[in-house]
């Protein structure tokens, strides 16, 4: 039997000193993107692993005493009671919830990448067991769109090996690793409302915006260009060192305090360059200093869910 890794407690975001009785991690993401990896991954990270549970026996799991340890639920288009709509009431119910402590973790892969595994299995798909691989993916990638803007973790694992997969699912939910602090950086719309779960967020909507200029409207926040002409704001630059100042100061003390992670939210307008470069640019600066770092820009991932190429990449 493998050694239980010591825990550390969260606390509950709607009251610091109510500690949640129990702690949840929703996996989920389309078939083939690695969740059988990452699960294993967890059970040796000391989580008690649920595998197709249908969702209306979720609630009853909580319904008794704690759990005593983290539990995953893996929760994906084999349950035979799945429905987007359900799943999303499930999360916010769960969320609302004190005496829950929820996370949701969405592992994501490249179309391409996913039918390639499924032609090397000659599994079918269960969306499609009578069509070829490739239907199966479509449908579900569709159906996943709005839990994966729902969630906590985003894991691309295109092009990553079993062992890059547990590396990063280690590097997330490994409460033992006394420096263990992940830091997720996100961008956002405040049109489109302010990402579930994030613990700082920064308005960006007085910045010097780039969509008033014609040649930048149509790039984003990546590109070198829209970050020299957000740098032009008199603003700017104090801004963010102020801004750099107080993560950088408060970094230490939440992984002192036994935070596995912590995320930290930019919005501006549109959730295109303002925020994003901003987000990137702080991803950057703090990964240089040696914290583990991923990044998502949440409406340039509903962009690319559209049909436009996202290159956002793990740092």
């Amino acid at each position: 039997m493998k050694e239980t890794p010591a825990m550390t407690t969260p606390q509950h975001p709607l009251d610091p000193h109510l500690v949640p009785e129990h702690q949840i991690v929703l996996v989920t993401g389309p078939s083939g993107a690695g969740k059988s990896t990452a699960i294993h991954a967890m059970e040796d990270l000391g989580f008690e692993v649920i595998d197709n549970l249908p969702l209306s026996l979720v609630p009853r799991l909580l319904d008794g005493p704690p759990l005593g340890r983290r539990i995953a639920l893996v929760l994906d288009v084999r349950n035979r009671d799945f429905n987007t709509t359900t799943l999303i009431e499930l999360i916010d119910t769960l969320t609302r919830d004190p005496a829950v402590a929820l996370e949701v973790l969405y592992l994501d892969c490249a179309p391409g990448d996913l039918i390639r595994r499924y032609s090397e299995t000659r599994r079918r798909h269960p969306l499609a067991p009578a069509e070829t691989p490739d239907l199966g993916i479509e449908r579900e990638i569709d159906l996943l769109v709005p839990i994966r803007a729902r969630a906590d973790h985003l894991i691309d694992t295109t092009d990553m090996s079993p062992h890059d997969l547990k590396a990063e699912i280690t590097q997330w939910f490994d409460q033992s690793r006394a420096a263990a602090l992940a830091v997720s950086v996100q961008s956002f719309s405040y049109k489109r409302g302010v990402p579930r779960g994030v613990d700082m967020i920064f308005d960006c909507r007085f910045l010097r915006n780039p969509h008033w200029d014609a040649s930048l409207r149509n790039m984003d926040g990546r590109d070198a260009a829209v970050l020299a002409h957000i740098a032009q704001d008199p603003r700017f630059a104090l801004f963010y060192q102020k801004m750099l100042d107080l993560v950088t100061m408060l970094l230490p003390a939440h992984r002192d305090e036994g935070k596995a992670h912590l995320t930290i939210g930019f919005g501006c307008t549109g959730g295109q360059h303002r925020s994003v470069a901003v987000a990137e640019l702080l991803a950057k600066d703090l990964a240089k200093a040696g914290w583990p770092v991923s990044k998502r820009h949440r409406e340039l991932e509903r962009k690319a869910a559209a049909g436009s190429p996202d290159t956002s990449k793990v740092l």
